[in-house]
């Protein structure tokens, strides 16, 4: 594994303590970051404190990320307590299970929308004015190939996906001169704690269009995300990285 140079540099991971989250915090404390994780599962939080703790300085914070109130109190608390935020990964999302768009609830599509999309513009809302005023910053929000193609019988969730793209391309547009990058990173299925989540046949189908015949690994996708937070990710900006197995060729 190479590592890249964060030293100095405090990242906000949502979902930090799992999954993808878990593999970008760990992939940023190797190289030299302050890891400061948000999510909402106290319990997971407290286990990956401890077990990533001996790689460097890791903090978190117990959070909802779909209330805009609690992430500008937890943005608040994060920079009082670390000095300040240089990274944001967004990464916290849900599936919100399978059905046919006419079938699945609108209170499950609600929820996904607002954990997915919502959540994500209330930490963009919150700590980009912040780089701004520092004069650097990188952004990096986890979308999906389902955003780019749309997968059937996950309509919820290719919309919010599609969403956090178009957001990332907004928002790189209006900092460009500022200091900070932002970009998105859309992975094929990754076997997280998500699968759990999803019909088998949902499971097998994504499996059938990647190319590569297997699942992208958590790591592979932490190892883009550190890139885009670095200061090596100088000149992109607005752009969709996709790691698909050959899925997306666009």
């Amino acid at each position: 594994m190479n590592n890249l140079d964060l030293k100095g540099r405090v990242a906000v991971i949502t979902g930090g303590a799992q999954g993808i989250g878990y593999a970008t915090s760990e992939r940023m404390l190797r190289s030299g970051a302050s890891v400061v994780m948000w999510d909402i599962d106290a319990g997971k939080l407290e286990e990956a404190k401890a077990s990533l703790g001996k790689l460097g300085k890791v903090s978190g914070y117990v959070v909802e990320l779909t209330s805009d109130a609690a992430v500008g109190a937890t943005t608040a608390q994060t920079i009082k307590d670390s000095g300040h935020i240089d990274i944001l990964v967004n990464n916290a999302g849900i599936t919100g299970g399978n059905g046919t768009t006419w079938d699945l609830d609108p209170e499950v599509w609600k929820r996904v929308i607002e954990v997915n999309l919502m959540a994500p513009y209330y930490t963009c809302r919150h700590i980009t004015p912040h780089m701004v005023a520092r004069g650097w910053g990188r952004i990096v929000n986890i979308a999906s190939v389902a955003g780019k193609e749309g997968n059937p019988n996950a309509s919820h969730y290719s919309a919010s996906k599609a969403g956090v793209i178009a957001l990332t391309k907004s928002l790189a547009k209006e900092v460009a001169t500022k200091g900070v990058m932002v970009n998105a990173v859309a992975p094929a299925a990754a076997k997280t704690a998500m699968f759990a989540t999803m019909a088998q046949t949902h499971i097998d189908y994504m499996l059938s269009k990647i190319p590569m015949g297997r699942f992208v690994e958590v790591d592979e996708i932490a190892a883009m995300v550190s890139w885009l937070s670095s200061e090596d990710c100088s000149f992109t900006t607005g752009s969709v990285f996709d790691i698909t197995g050959g899925r997306s060729t666009y």
